[in-house]
């Protein structure tokens, strides 16, 4: 088995070059937001491991290992949640822990209060 790195890429960018800048300078501002791509599953976030209620909140993506919510409330990072939602006409539980988290980029995130964190799953 061959472990050796591979050569390097024969393409340099010169992040200096004149040309360049005008480009980098447009897309300073840009971010993504995959909202639009699915479709948001309403859930409810019980904080802490003792908690027994819960709070209203949304699934914005669920991946291998990683849930992605929003919600109008602050959770501290580190901090252990269970998310309760509906799923193929089922509840599910989730245990997780909020790895990150920040306000919403949207224009009716702000006017929401609506904060997105990045959950990865126990």
């Amino acid at each position: 088995m061959n472990h050796a790195k591979p050569p390097p890429s024969r393409h340099v960018v010169d992040w200096d070059h004149p040309d360049l800048k005008p480009l980098l300078d447009r897309t300073a501002g840009w971010g993504l937001d995959h909202r639009g791509v699915f479709e948001p599953v309403p859930c409810e976030l019980h904080v802490g491991w003792g908690a027994a209620v819960g709070r209203p909140a949304s699934v914005m993506y669920e991946g291998d290992g990683v849930l992605v919510i929003a919600a109008n409330f602050v959770i501290a990072p580190a901090e252990n949640i269970r998310i309760d939602y509906l799923q193929a006409g089922r509840m599910r539980s989730r245990w997780g822990v909020v790895v990150e988290g920040r306000a919403g980029l949207r224009a009716e995130d702000a006017e929401n209060g609506t904060r997105v964190y990045w959950v990865h799953m126990r």
